[in-house]
């Protein structure tokens, strides 16, 4: 989708996005930390609530000092695993939105990765 027309969508919706200039960000994590250079940052204000979505490159840099490969798999694969938590806020949007049911509407976030612009747009 073109990054214009979301933005104009997200703006018709009450969602206020903004893009952050960042130079790193580094998620602590309780084996170490995942640090994304020259990430691309947006913030979101949804219904009062800010929403960051951080987008790059993840490198690891283990507490213990422990740098084998698969336990840097696991650690980015449970981060994403809570990205795709989908907050009970955004289904009551889609749904409200799109004039669906709940349950139509977080299968529809779930399907598209919890992009509540696209959702409501598979759901109309």
């Amino acid at each position: 989708m073109d990054p214009r027309r979301m933005k104009a969508m997200l703006r018709q919706f009450g969602i206020k996005s903004e893009d952050i200039n960042a130079k790193r960000v580094i998620f602590e994590l309780e084996s170490g930390k995942l640090v994304i250079e020259n990430p691309q940052v947006t913030a979101m204000d949804i219904q009062g609530k800010k929403t960051y979505t951080v987008m790059g490159e993840a490198k690891d840099s283990l507490h213990d000092g422990a740098g084998d490969s698969d336990s840097v798999e696991e650690e980015t694969s449970d981060a994403e695993e809570g990205a795709q938590e989908i907050p009970e806020s955004d289904v009551e949007m889609v749904a409200e939105k799109a004039k669906a049911t709940k349950a139509k509407a977080r299968k529809a976030l779930e399907e598209t990765g919890g992009d509540i612009a696209e959702a409501i747009e598979k759901l109309k």
